[in-house]
């Protein structure tokens, strides 16, 4: 017995959920924190170190003659809350009449390795690096997203109190009169549901810099990405019941001829082109920038669906994305980054910068970037303190401002608003030796977003979505 209305709906819905979003720091789809050292000083884009690879890689020409290796491993920790509203929930037997659900997602990235290298002589270096650049982590919700959840709540609702309004006014109830009997025979319904997302973006980046004046340097390089995505997800288990007016039992309404089963992989290669400029002044100023180019990035399924999911599959245009063998467009946006390090007195150096992401140009499936109001920006902040010369003490700030619409939110690939902190040291082994050990704390602003009349029900939705973020770091650095 078929009673789950707008399924269409429901799968668009859940296919426009399962994007997962970067664990660390940085854009959209963009990982910036490339080391420990940016963990304890959040502004690199102007720094003059092997750790500035990523940031400043024009930066890396004013090191010193031979060749300069970091290797750094991070752990980050992610907690996604969304809390649903939505009047129909409450008919969920396991919640006892409440109609507003809490769904917890954990996020973690265990080990996020990268290393750094870069070889000097005379005007000339050549550099290279390996690191996640995006994604980064999986994040998993025991208990599904409250995208299924109200949808099955909407549809079992909608279907059963239709089928026994038929009923009645065919055994010859009038119409008002079988609308207020079917929905007091309503009971609830109940459900099992998972999700699980992982996403991790490799990038391979070969450059070269070149001293063009004794205080100016150039580089010019390019990024191999390599993505692989899993999405994971399911609704099982699904019941109605109601009670039956006639003889006022309770009847148990198997709705697994509706379960959503799927497994999909996502792989796909890109190449980002890079170029960066490094002005140093003096003893005193030091100016950068690093513009990155727009990542062509199209991921090609394998994916596996339960014999119901993928008849909807060839219905749904949202939920082709998924489909096995089908291609998408997944872009990494152009990224500029321009910053200064001010140095008063040799032991301190003070930083600023500004990242800028060309959100709105990068193409998603489905035109999903047109959701986007205004593209993402940050500005960054830090200090660095030799307290002597086995210790160098730093911190930094950085405040993230995203340009996303009510309609851009969903379930698995939210994002809000965050500054973060930043805090550590660097333990200076010997001339040639040095450790970083950096935290970073992200506070994440919360977000409501209300959907008015859901799925032509009469009753508004109500998400309200909160972030909780840590990383952690250790980098090692040596010359030869």
């Amino acid at each position: 017995m078929k009673t789950i209305s707008n399924i269409n709906k429901i799968f668009t819905a859940v296919a426009a959920a399962m994007i997962s979003t970067s664990a660390l720091a940085g854009g959209l789809v963009t990982n910036t924190n490339q080391n420990a050292s940016f963990l304890r000083q959040l502004s690199q884009e102007a720094i003059i170190d092997i750790d500035g690879m990523y940031a400043n890689p024009a930066g890396t020409a004013f090191l010193a003659p031979g060749s300069h290796v970091a290797f750094n491993i991070q752990n980050a920790k992610q907690n996604r809350d969304i809390t649903t509203s939505f009047a129909l929930m409450g008919y969920n037997t396991k919640y006892a009449g409440n109609s507003t659900h809490k769904y917890h997602g954990k996020a973690l990235a265990p080990v996020i390795p990268s290393v750094h290298y870069s070889y000097n002589w005379e005007k000339w270096s050549v550099n290279g690096s390996f690191a996640l650049t995006g994604g980064g982590g999986k994040c998993e919700f025991d208990e599904g997203l409250g995208t299924f959840e109200t949808m099955y709540a909407a549809s079992v609702y909608a279907g059963i109190t239709g089928q026994l309004t038929s009923a009645l006014t065919g055994a010859g109830y009038p119409l008002a009169a079988a609308q207020n009997a079917a929905q007091n025979a309503i009971q609830g319904y109940s459900l099992n549901a998972y999700m699980k997302g992982r996403a991790y973006y490799f990038g391979w980046t070969v450059g070269g810099t070149y001293k063009a004046l004794d205080n100016l340097a150039v580089f010019a390089g390019g990024r191999i990405v390599y993505a692989t995505n899993n999405y994971n997800g399911w609704v099982e288990d699904i019941h109605g019941y109601y009670t039956n007016p006639a003889n006022g039992q309770t009847v148990d309404v198997d709705l697994n001829d509706n379960a959503l089963s799927l497994n999909a992989d996502q792989t796909g290669w890109g190449f980002t082109p890079m170029l960066g400029i490094d002005w140093k002044l003096n003893d005193h100023w030091n100016f950068a920038a690093k513009y990155e180019f727009k990542t062509k990035l199209r991921l090609e399924n394998e994916s596996e669906m339960n014999n119901y999911t993928a008849l909807l599959s060839m219905q749904n245009a949202t939920l082709q994305q998924f489909q096995d063998g089908r291609t998408i467009k997944a872009d990494i946006p152009a990224t500029l980054f321009a910053g200064v390090q001010y140095s008063p007195v040799e032991a301190l150096r003070i930083n600023a910068g500004y990242h800028w992401y060309d959100d709105k140009n990068a193409s998603q499936y489905g035109n999903k970037q047109k959701k986007i109001d205004d593209n993402t920006f940050e500005f960054t902040a830090g200090v660095e303190y030799d307290i002597n010369k086995w210790v160098t003490a730093s911190c930094g700030w950085q405040i993230t401002q995203y340009g996303l619409s009510d309609a851009y939110m969903n379930d698995l690939s939210f994002v809000t608003n965050s500054q973060s902190y930043g805090l550590g040291a660097r333990v200076h082994i010997s001339e040639k030796w040095s450790i970083d050990l950096g935290f970073m704390q992200t506070l994440y602003e919360s977000r409501d977003v209300t959907t008015a009349n859901f799925l032509n029900s009469g009753l508004d939705k109500k998400d309200h979505y909160k972030r909780t973020n840590r990383v952690l770091g250790i980098g090692l650095n040596f010359d030869f």
